[in-house]
């Protein structure tokens, strides 16, 4: 079972960005769960949306989320670019000598090898690079970006089924090891079917909409009120098509009596479909081809896919309470076990809340740019000046002596302040006062 974690933070500090953020909760399992990942602890430095998602599953499958030392934690996930953390001591050489129990998983955008390995990398940077934009959209038409972010997802998946087996080989061998996935090569391996054929053949692929290129008919219809989509995968269901729409002079039909005959003559079977289609309503061809032997469905907006009956019955939507929202839904883990617990486990953190929460709890703290002066990371126990640690102004590169809450603001009268760790002067620059009007005669005292 969840035990409560002591609340910590990490404060990263970088050009370019600043989090302070801490997803450790008191987390408590549901009476009698035996949740596959119980007691498994998770040291999560992620961000955006592959490391994130893929520590989000293995939350919902019962690990623990918490952010203290490496010694600490069965697994380690960060995606920094590569190289970052090795050059603060926080790199899998580095902790595997203070935790060789420790599975150490690296996301990135191009992995840690390779002329892209230092580029940073966006989903849809690696959907294009990886030829998912190229095969993505309408025929003839432009490149398209899929709704969500499927590389960031796919990354995730990746990522956590490698993690589940890393914790599988280290029961055996009682070793951890490094895992590196990244956007690009999760990418192409998801080109399965479209790069074999490219591999063998040298065929270049083209981008269909939602047809498929050797099934037809496999693609979306327009009707009276949306889109309906049909995927005939044999020349059984075909003909069973023919049946329910009525045309079963269509499954005679010489040019389309088999597949490799419609995939011929796919634009005129196409346009036929087509208008017959488009007489009726999706919920009028739901009915008309319920129990039907081939897949088909409507093309649901979002309002329509939460409200459909079988989401619902399913369950796959929960409710949560929030602090400040109250009620709130999200959508549940899509996997169910027969033993052991898979569910969403608390609702997301309020902005700050682990931060400004019980400051008499020690917090671990740690920067990531390295200083001018090569000193090696700064750790400390006591409360980070957040405004000293990052704005140029301040030529000093270590830690206050005295204390400030992160929502606070330096002040000129804190500009004779000494660092703790050099006891060095810092300097500041203040702004300059206009000059005084007053008569200094005529001054009040």
């Amino acid at each position: 079972m969840l035990s409560s974690t002591k609340k910590c933070f990490y404060h990263f500090n970088t050009a370019r960005l600043k989090i302070a953020r801490n997803i450790s909760q008191s987390i408590h399992s549901q009476a009698g769960d035996n949740s596959p990942l119980e007691g498994v602890r998770v040291l999560d430095l992620t961000r955006i949306v592959a490391g994130p998602y893929c520590t989000m599953i293995l939350s919902d499958l019962g690990a623990e989320i918490v952010y203290e030392l490496a010694k600490k934690s069965d697994v380690l996930v960060e995606n920094y670019v590569p190289g970052k953390l090795d050059e603060l001591d926080l790199g899998y050489d580095q902790l595997k000598g203070i935790a060789p129990h420790l599975i150490y998983c690296s996301i990135t955008g191009f992995g840690p090898d390779g002329p892209y390995s230092n580029k940073p990398g966006y989903d849809v940077i690696a959907a294009s690079m990886g030829g998912f934009l190229h095969i993505t959209g309408p025929q003839n038409g432009e490149p398209c970006k899929p709704g969500v972010a499927i590389t960031d997802l796919t990354t995730g998946l990746y990522a956590h089924g490698a993690i589940m087996a890393a914790l599988f080989k280290r029961m055996k061998t009682g070793r951890g090891q490094k895992i590196d996935c990244n956007l690009l090569s999760s990418q192409v391996a998801t080109l399965i079917n479209i790069g074999s054929n490219y591999l063998n053949t040298g065929k270049e692929a083209v981008r269909w909409g939602t047809a498929h290129e050797s099934i037809v008919p496999y693609q979306a219809f327009p009707t009276k009120d949306g889109y309906f989509t049909i995927g005939t995968g044999s020349d059984l269901q075909y003909r069973r098509l023919c049946d329910l729409l009525n045309r079963p002079d269509l499954a005679e039909n010489d040019k389309f009596k088999t597949n490799r005959l419609r995939v011929k003559h796919r634009v005129e079977l196409i346009d036929i479909l087509s208008a017959i289609l488009a007489t009726k309503t999706n919920l009028e061809w739901t009915r008309i081809f319920e129990g039907s032997p081939f897949p088909c469905g409507p093309v649901n907006s979002i309002e329509k896919t939460f409200n459909d009956p079988h989401i619902k019955k399913i369950g796959l939507v929960k409710e949560l309470e929030h602090p400040i929202a109250g009620n709130i839904k999200v959508v549940g883990p899509p996997v169910k076990y027969s033993e052991g617990g898979n569910y969403v486990r608390t609702s997301p953190p309020t902005l700050g809340q682990h931060t400004d929460a019980d400051q008499d709890v020690p917090t671990l703290k740690l920067r990531l740019k390295k200083p001018k002066n090569d000193k090696k990371v700064q750790w400390t126990t006591e409360t980070v000046d957040n405004e000293h640690m990052n704005k140029k102004k301040s030529k000093c590169c270590c830690i206050y002596e005295k204390p400030r809450n992160f929502d606070e603001s330096s002040s000129d009268e804190e500009s004779d302040d000494e660092c703790e760790h050099c006891k060095g002067h810092v300097e500041k620059r203040k702004k300059k006062k206009p000059p005084s009007t007053e008569d200094p005669g005529n001054s009040e005292s």
